[in-house]
């Protein structure tokens, strides 16, 4: 019991044994609950708010923490969360924030000394001082496609188009480093690209990688940002994520709260999906309320990010690099299947729906069961990020 409240109570006991006017049980409650405050005041005074620590993360505020307070760090397997980290160290981003730690990693022939040693440990933070947010989950899927366009393969997965422009926005505003315009030239003008709904009607100058034989398939494809092509011929082909339309993504699963399709509680990419197919004449008008559109490559080996490499379930994330620098080392704590699930990840990806300092897309894997998984996930997270040791502190 704190010493001020004590002395309050004291005096309440002392008032009852007195025979002075007594102190009323109203006016005693009054003097309690302002007490009270003046404490929670103290706690907030002494409780550390996070911070802008590093001149390299001017959006992030951070919490400086120890390994020991990590949830479940001594059950983590330090071996494959390095031989994860080694795998990311083969990104040249990964390289600049971690620098000599990529070659030391290497070297380690104790994965847990080597964490504990190397790195240290920041709660990740919102500004107004919140340190829990969201994770999701994502999948590769399996798509049916063909090379011809011959029916039922009519849906072309579009490499980028050739008029598309990109502007890098931080050559001219150093501030927007992490911002890019994209649009077409109109006479002498750059102007917003075709959106989903005027992409069907407009013809657009790129190349088709193959045609597959679900519009609804082709687009949660684009969701996922890449996935396996099987065609018609037996061959199979993976695709990943190359450019995007320039306009901003919008969920189809806010859209149907919005016009009562569904309850939030109920929306997941199944019931998504099922209420899709058990309304097609509606099918055109909720997908196209999501106006971004999703340019695709074809690549040499199964799902990779955005930095290149491929993805690790369950230690591969997407997030948001306003916050979080790509390559980053983090520390998750989140539910996976109702059960607890904290390990070392790394941030190799982003996605259009991720935004924010506490928010993440956990890559799960290939097959049905990483589909149900990540199509259900949603659940409060918690965020720290791993940086080496030596890393100056700088406020700004």
């Amino acid at each position: 019991m704190k010493p001020i409240t004590n002395f309050l109570l004291i005096t309440i006991l002392l008032a009852g044994c007195s025979r002075e006017p007594q102190v009323s049980l109203k006016k005693a409650n009054e003097v309690f609950v302002e007490l009270k405050k003046v404490e929670l005041k103290r706690t907030d005074i002494q409780k550390p708010k996070a911070e802008i620590l590093f001149h390299y993360l001017p959006k992030t505020h951070l919490l400086k923490s120890k390994f020991e307070k990590l949830p479940n760090w001594n059950n983590e397997n330090y071996t494959l969360a390095l031989n994860s980290f080694i795998n990311s160290c083969h990104s040249s981003k990964t390289k600049n924030i971690y620098k000599e730690l990529c070659e030391k990693a290497r070297e380690s022939h104790n994965p847990k000394y080597f964490l504990q040693n190397e790195f240290e440990p920041y709660e990740i933070n919102t500004k107004d001082g919140k340190n829990e947010g969201l994770l999701t989950g994502y999948y590769e899927p399996l798509l049916k496609g063909s090379l011809i366009k011959e029916y039922p393969y009519i849906y072309p997965i579009h490499k980028t188009p050739r008029d598309l422009i990109t502007v890098d926005l931080s050559s001219i505003y150093p501030g927007l480093k992490n911002y890019r315009l994209r649009g077409r030239v109109k006479g002498n003008k750059l102007v917003p690209y075709y959106t989903r709904k005027e992409t069907k009607s407009q013809h657009i100058d790129s190349s088709v990688i193959c045609y597959t034989n679900s519009k609804l398939d082709r687009f949660f494809l684009e969701i996922q940002g890449s996935g396996r092509i099987l065609l018609d011929s037996g061959e199979t082909i993976f695709v990943g994520y190359d450019n995007q339309n320039g306009h901003q993504y919008r969920a189809i699963g806010k859209y149907l709260v919005k016009v009562g399709e569904l309850k939030m509680h109920e929306v997941s990419l199944q019931t998504i999906r099922q209420w899709l197919k058990e309304n097609p004449s509606r099918v055109d008008e909720v997908l196209n309320y999501n106006k971004s559109v999703v340019y695709f490559k074809e690549n040499s080996h199964e799902a990779s990010g955005a930095l290149g490499l491929t993805l690790t379930p369950r230690y591969s994330i997407a997030v948001d690099k306003k916050y979080i620098p790509l390559g980053s080392m983090l520390y998750l704590n989140a539910d996976l299947k109702e059960k607890n699930f904290s390990s070392i990840v790394v941030a190799q990806d982003t996605g259009g729906a991720i935004k924010g300092a506490i928010r993440a897309d956990i890559f799960l894997g290939y097959g049905k069961e990483a589909r149900k998984l990540a199509g259900e996930l949603k659940s409060p997270l918690k965020l720290w990020i791993l940086l080496p040791k030596n890393k100056e502190k700088q406020n700004i």
